[in-house]
């Protein structure tokens, strides 16, 4: 099982980019999907999650200003983050609940990172 994840890049505050989120690989179902974000000498925090029937849950930082959403038939995820602060900046990784064959686990993707000049 594989996630990649991309979309990142730079970007001027109050500007907007677009994360997606694909796994891969043998898969027999996904459960939850989420973002989370780590900045420079931070610890890993949650930005949003979201279950296989649609259910969104948000950190109360980005709440309003980033969207996220998801494909099942494309095991696919997205993050629409708008009005983008210097705050944001981080490196963004994908995690998945995954079942290859009969076990659930969490997946990780390799991060794509996000800059927000001020």
């Amino acid at each position: 099982v594989q996630l990649q994840a991309y979309g990142g890049g730079l970007v001027q505050a109050g500007g907007s980019l677009r994360l997606s989120c694909t796994a891969s690989g043998t898969i027999t179902s996904i459960k939850d999907m989420g973002w989370y974000r780590q900045a420079p000498g931070k610890q890993r925090d949650l930005v949003a999650t979201i279950t296989s029937g649609g259910t969104a849950n948000y950190a109360n930082s980005v709440t309003g200003r980033f969207t996220i959403s998801r494909d099942n038939a494309k095991k696919t995820i997205y993050l629409q983050m708008n009005d983008l602060k210097p705050e944001d900046t981080a490196v963004y990784y994908c995690k998945a609940n995954i079942r290859p064959h009969f076990v659930l686990d969490d997946f990780w993707g390799q991060g794509t990172l996000v800059t927000v000049s001020s």
